[in-house]
């Protein structure tokens, strides 16, 4: 089935990489939230989720998905050393505008600004691409996100030796490529499932 077969009546969906704040629109029928079962808000693990389509799709299996957010949550919000917050985020944002996913690259570009007070910098990254320049930290961890994605066996010695010349210790090197590893999947899901928009359609 074709992306156009696909694709919402009205919906334009963004042609550029934003920070802005997207919708996400499934091709697929997310489950209602009247149908949730107890089995499926353990599996959506936060209440709020039942707002959001994609959580809603996704929570038809409710075990993969709360297998799938638990992991999520573990390595973009332990505290426990490794690598900050903000360039886990980074690691995100650079996979999924590798990847060519704008929603996500959307919502983990906002979260490295928040957490890094660097917007100009992360905007950089979406606008030039990955092979942007930033500074030797940063551009190691987008290396290392890229190689990673481009195909897992790309990522080498050398990937590594640049992290830590950079600063990064073996926890936080785990951390890129947790978050690297974890997000080069999650861009295929949500990129096979539905389409960004600015805004819902009516």
């Amino acid at each position: 089935m074709s992306h156009s077969t696909l694709s919402h009546p009205g919906n334009v969906p963004p042609a550029a990489f934003t920070q802005e704040e997207l919708e996400w629109l499934p091709w697929l029928p997310p489950l209602p939230e009247a149908e949730l079962t107890d089995r499926h808000r353990a599996g959506l693990v936060d209440a709020s989720r039942a707002k959001s389509p994609y959580f809603m799709l996704l929570a038809r299996d409710p075990d993969i998905l709360g297998a799938r957010t638990c992991t999520d949550k573990d390595i973009f919000h332990n505290p426990e050393g490794g690598l900050p917050r903000p360039e886990r985020e980074l690691a995100a944002a650079a996979t999924s505008r590798y990847n060519g996913c704008i929603y996500c690259a959307s919502v983990h570009a906002r979260f490295a600004s928040h957490f890094s007070h660097r917007t100009d910098d992360v905007q950089r990254l979406l606008d030039e691409g990955v092979g942007a320049r930033i500074d030797e930290r940063w551009d190691a961890i987008v290396a290392a996100s890229v190689a990673l994605t481009s195909t897992p066996i790309a990522f080498g010695p050398e990937h590594v030796e640049r992290l830590r010349t950079a600063g990064l210790d073996d926890l936080a090197i785990v951390d890129v490529v947790q978050s690297a590893a974890f997000f080069n999947w999650a861009n295929r899901l949500m990129l096979s499932l539905g389409e960004p928009s600015r805004g819902r359609l009516s």
